[in-house]
This record gives structure tokens, C-alpha cells and sequence, in this order.
């Protein structure tokens, strides 16, 4: 990612601002996931209702370790074996803004196979919010040109879609764990 590009957008999250940007599955409308005046902002703009969770970027297992309260064991193996984009739903969220935590105190959390994405959430040194940068209910847009410009305008700042090459323009796999053990797959 170029270095210039990255200390912008990691600036406007630290400002609390919304990005839009590729990822290793969709474009995403994104935020620092532990601001909740920024995450209402995402669920304004896509028109979502705030009961609906949304899926956090996180850089790697430490990081995803400082947001739950216990990370199961099985999420360190799948994470370790994983090639294709994954996000695990955790139980125990904390330290996060509480409106992207599910009711039932989960969160779904991903570490990204693209690098400037694992870069964005380093730098920030916090979880970024990552939902699919669509009206809520209407389709994904998988590559920069789909995106509405409602939502472009709506946004602080937006990424260079030259990044979007390493989109697969598929969402993620879903997976949710539990500290006991149980594995239930959401998204296939």
C-alpha cells in the first residue's frame, strides 16, 4: 500500500471519520471499531439497522486478543491454517464501542488476508469496522465502479481503488466459536 495513501486513512479513522476501501473480500465502508459516534455513522450510511452487527478487521491474533474476553482455542488453529477469507464470530467483545457488539455479546472478527488492510488496523492500533459498502439490502458492490455514490459522498475518505486487486469480490466465510468448544458455520 502506498505509504502516503495509508497514513491518510489511518488519519481520518484516528479522527474519527468513515473510509471507504478494498479488502480481501468487498469494499467496505470502515471506522475505528471502538468509536461509537463513528460506527452510528457506518450504520447511517448504509442504512442498516444498529440490531444488525458488523464484521471488524483486526491485524492479527494479538490484537484480536485485546477485544475478547477469552479467544477459544480453536480459533488460534483455524486462524494458523486458514488460506481463504474467514471471519470468526467471538464470544465476550469488550473494549469495543458497544454498537458492534451483537446482542448477545459476540463479535464477528476477521484478520485480513491483504496485507495494506492488516497495515490499516496496525497503524491504527485498533479494530476496523469492514461491512460491504452497499445499501443495506441491496447487492455487494465487488469491485469500486458497483459502489453507490451515495455512499462515496457520504464517506471521509476514500482508499485507491488500484488496492482493490487484491479483492476477491466474495464475502468471507463465516464461522461462530464458542469458549466451550461449539462450531457453528454461518456462512459457508
Amino acid at each position: 500500500m502506498d505509504a502516503q495513501v495509508l497514513a491518510e486513512a489511518v488519519r481520518v479513522l484516528k479522527d474519527g471519520g468513515v473510509i471507504l476501501y478494498p479488502t480481501d473480500t468487498v469494499w467496505g465502508i470502515g471506522c475505528d471499531a471502538t468509536n461509537e459516534k463513528a460506527v452510528a455513522r457506518v450504520y447511517e450510511i448504509k442504512q442498516r439497522a444498529e440490531s444488525k452487527a458488523l464484521v471488524l478487521l483486526a491485524c492479527d491474533l494479538d490484537m484480536v486478543a485485546r477485544y475478547i474476553r477469552e479467544i477459544p482455542p480453536m480459533a488460534i488453529d483455524l486462524v494458523e491454517v486458514n488460506d481463504a477469507p474467514m471471519t470468526i464470530i467471538y464470544p465476550g467483545a469488550e473494549h469495543l464501542a458497544p454498537n458492534v457488539v451483537a446482542e448477545d455479546g459476540s463479535v464477528g472478527i476477521r484478520i485480513p488476508l491483504s496485507e495494506h488492510c492488516r497495515q490499516l488496523a496496525f497503524r491504527l492500533r485498533r479494530p476496523i469496522v469492514s461491512t460491504s459498502a452497499n445499501i443495506s439490502g441491496e447487492p455487494t458492490p465487488k469491485r469500486f465502479k458497483d459502489i453507490p455514490q451515495s455512499i462515496r459522498d457520504a464517506v471521509d475518505y476514500i482508499v485507491s481503488p488500484k488496492l482493490e486487486a487484491e479483492s476477491t469480490g466474495r464475502a468471507s466465510q463465516i464461522i461462530k466459536l464458542a469458549v466451550d468448544g461449539t462450531v457453528e458455520i454461518i456462512r459457508p
